[in-house]
C-alpha cells in the first residue's frame, strides 16, 4: 500500500503551538509600540493646535474663550473682526483616542494650556493614561 502525502494531526498542533508561542511574544511589543505611537500623535497634535491658539491671538488681538473652546479655530466665532482661519485642518479636535482635546485659557487671559487626558480620558495616570499637554508658548 501506497501512503499519500499529508500532514499528521501531531505535525498540525506543533505548528499551531509554535505560531501561538510566537504571537504571545510579539503581541505585547507590538501592543506597547502603538501606545508609545498614539502618545507621540497626540504630543504633535497638541503642539499644533497650540500654535493655531496662538495664530489666532495674532489675528484677533486676544485668545480664545473657555465658552470659544477650540472651535473657533475651525469656524469663525460670531462678531469677532480680523479672523482669517481656519487655523486648523483638522475640523474634529479629538485626540488619538478619540476624548475632545481640552482647552483651558487662565483667568486673566494672557496664557492657555491645551491638554489631552490620555488613553483613559480621565485626569492623571501612568502609562498610556498620563496626561499630555503642550508645551508653553
Amino acid at each position: 500500500m501506497r501512503r499519500e502525502g499529508g500532514y499528521t494531526l501531531t505535525e498540525m498542533l506543533v505548528v499551531i503551538g509554535i505560531i501561538s508561542l510566537i504571537a504571545a511574544v510579539l503581541t505585547p511589543a507590538i501592543l506597547g509600540q502603538m501606545s508609545r505611537a498614539r502618545a507621540k500623535a497626540a504630543q504633535l497634535q497638541l503642539e499644533t493646535l497650540a500654535t493655531a491658539v496662538e495664530n489666532f491671538r495674532s489675528d484677533v488681538g486676544r485668545y480664545p474663550t473657555q465658552q470659544e473652546g477650540l472651535q473657533v479655530l475651525v469656524q469663525p466665532p460670531s462678531g469677532v473682526e480680523g479672523w482669517v482661519g481656519p487655523y486648523s485642518k483638522t475640523k474634529a479636535l479629538k485626540d488619538p483616542w478619540g476624548q475632545p482635546v481640552l482647552y483651558v485659557p487662565t483667568s486673566d487671559g494672557r496664557s492657555f494650556e491645551v491638554e489631552s487626558l490620555g488613553a483613559d480620558g480621565k485626569p492623571g495616570g501612568t502609562g498610556a493614561d498620563h496626561d499630555l499637554k503642550a508645551p508653553e508658548q
